[in-house]
């Protein structure tokens, strides 16, 4: 099981879901997130923050290391953001703040063909699905690179 976070950005204009892989670290490591319109008043600190296409997520890396050493058996210096970015411990939902709405406006058309021509959207989806990554990964989407 998993758990499921949002969090508003610090401006309050924002919000995000996280997802929290296999309950190895509470929504407290995450200390505060910034959107794009706020995260320009701030500096990045490397060693609590990380940054992902203008958003910052700012985490409790003092709890993440203790989580990841007491249940992980890690070594204290091996958790850094991207360490717990990277490996799903406290990163987005989906792969960037406000994906599902976008895709579902994106295949709405894709969507139509599934009961007129099921082979048809088989290909259809597919492309779909390659393209996105591919143009996620051009974006530079962190969380988009490992897929």
């Amino acid at each position: 099981m998993c758990l499921e976070v949002r969090k508003t950005c610090k401006c309050g204009s924002k919000t995000a879901q996280f997802h929290m892989r296999d309950n190895v670290m509470g929504q407290e490591v995450i200390t505060e997130l910034y959107c794009p319109s706020c995260s320009a008043k701030v500096t990045i600190n490397p060693d609590t923050m990380l940054g992902d296409n203008g958003w910052v997520i700012e985490y409790d890396m003092d709890l993440a290391k203790f989580m990841a050493v007491s249940k992980l058996l890690l070594e204290p210096e091996t958790v850094r953001p991207g360490f717990v970015f990277d490996n799903g411990y406290a990163c987005w939902q989906e792969m960037y703040p406000g994906e599902q709405q976008d895709v579902l406006e994106e295949r709405k058309d894709i969507l139509a063909l599934q009961k007129e021509e099921p082979s048809r959207y088989l290909q259809e989806i597919s492309s779909w699905n390659i393209n996105r990554i591919k143009q996620l990964k051009a974006d530079g989407w962190r969380k988009a690179q490992a897929a």
